[in-house]
């Protein structure tokens, strides 16, 4: 079992925003078991020395697909699951060596790939899943061609979605994907930018297909997470119930406070159109998809402008898909640029960590919390975008008691 003690380096207070000097963290399994500002008495545990680095806790990136192995997502869902699978065990074990110990996964991921994390077979994050995304008929993961008439590959590890229409199919549907797993359910509420049929402001799901599977979620003690961009899009999801509003490019400042008093959390994105702007076309992202960009992007910054003045929470998410998953980091980088480090450390801690329903268990440096932790060179809170760079600013990676990097001795 992993006995050990963390001392001689500062301790980042993700709620003060503060980096504690003198406190010494004590790991006994997967778990803390004590934070002291006094000497811990070792008790046949090993002394683990900082060298006056940064621990902090591990980063949660609360929007990610696991399983979108490539941009072209209609290709992905073609793919054999098995093929799928080792690809993905090759994504989570890079976003670990980030520094990100917890993912949120927002359509795809099934419960073999969160126990095989569990199980040791794969390096990876903590895995917190939704199971397949809700959508319509020509919605947001509806991949298919206007001239296809086939049933979309919902079956297969590589899709991210499936199709439900109606109140009784969607109903069904989220009763089906809670029976496999799911933590949260996700639906796709709004036009995007990777599917090609619908436009970013397309209203997708009727008020009564929303209400119902908020109540199918309800009623065992979940939520609901929906994909929205559009202004009038996230006011009709908060007004529905729905907890979770991914994106949200195109909130105004009176929706924003809408939401907040409705106790509900963004997750911005912006990541993911960088990475897209920079290499989706050469990846496989479609003419129509491209021109959809810019939409989107070009009002990232100020949504998290207008989402900050109004309180409401933002978590931390990336929503990269196949060989752009790359550009994970940047997300520090770009959010930067109109946040405070400390805002954006406490969106990949704290608020991410209610996102994935593990509130004092993740995110957080405390006694009975999970043993996740990065040590960086340097203090984040005066420089955050050096966690954009990840292969020299952290020098190790612990996911649940568990050095997965370890270059302390350097």
């Amino acid at each position: 079992m992993n006995s050990y003690i963390f001392h001689g380096g500062k301790v980042l207070d993700v709620d003060q925003g503060v980096l504690l000097d003198g406190v010494e963290v004590q790991v006994e399994g997967d778990r803390i078991v004590r934070v002291s500002s006094q000497k811990i008495d070792p008790s046949g545990a090993a002394r683990v020395d900082l060298k006056g680095r940064t621990l902090m806790p591990g980063l949660i990136d609360a929007h990610v697909h696991v399983i979108a192995t490539l941009v072209d997502l209609a290709k992905n869902a073609e793919l054999p699951s098995s093929l799928i699978a080792l690809r993905t065990r090759k994504i989570m074990h890079e976003m670990l060596m980030r520094g990100f110990t917890t993912v949120r996964d927002l359509a795809g991921a099934d419960l073999g790939l969160k126990l095989a994390v569990e199980e040791g077979l794969i390096d990876g994050p903590r895995l917190v899943i939704c199971g397949k995304a809700l959508s319509q008929t020509v919605g947001h993961c509806d991949y298919r061609a206007r001239t296809d008439k086939r049933e979309l590959h919902a079956a297969s590890l590589g899709a991210l979605g499936r199709i439900a229409d109606g109140v009784d199919e969607v109903r069904r549907a989220a009763r089906e994907e809670i029976k496999g797993g799911a933590e949260f359910i996700k639906i796709m509420a709004n036009g995007g930018v990777s599917s090609p049929n619908d436009p970013i402001h397309v209203l997708q799901y009727s008020r009564e297909e929303i209400r119902a599977i908020v109540e199918e979620a309800e009623n065992y003690g979940l939520y609901v997470s929906a994909h929205t961009y559009s202004d009038a899009s996230i006011r009709r999801a908060v007004e529905c119930g729905v907890k979770s509003l991914e994106h949200c490019n195109l909130i105004t400042l009176e929706t924003a406070k809408f939401a907040a008093q409705a106790g509900a959390i963004a997750c911005p994105t912006l990541a993911a159109y960088e990475g897209l702007a920079l290499e989706g076309a050469a990846f496989g992202l479609g003419a129509d998809s491209q021109a959809k960009i810019d939409t989107v992007r070009t009002s990232g910054l100020g949504s998290l402008r207008l989402m900050k003045e109004a309180g409401l929470p933002m978590g931390f998410g990336t929503d990269l898909l196949g060989q752009l998953h790359k550009y994970q980091s940047m997300e520090f980088e770009i959010r930067a640029k109109v946040l405070s480090a400390h805002d954006i450390l406490h969106s990949a801690s704290r608020v991410s960590a209610k996102l994935c329903m593990m509130e004092n268990q993740i995110g957080v440096i405390a006694e009975g919390a999970y043993a996740d932790f990065v040590v960086v060179n340097g203090n984040p809170l005066e420089d955050v975008a050096i966690l954009s760079r990840p292969e020299e600013s952290l020098a190790a990676i612990i996911r649940g008691g568990t050095f997965y990097k370890n270059a302390l001795a350097a």
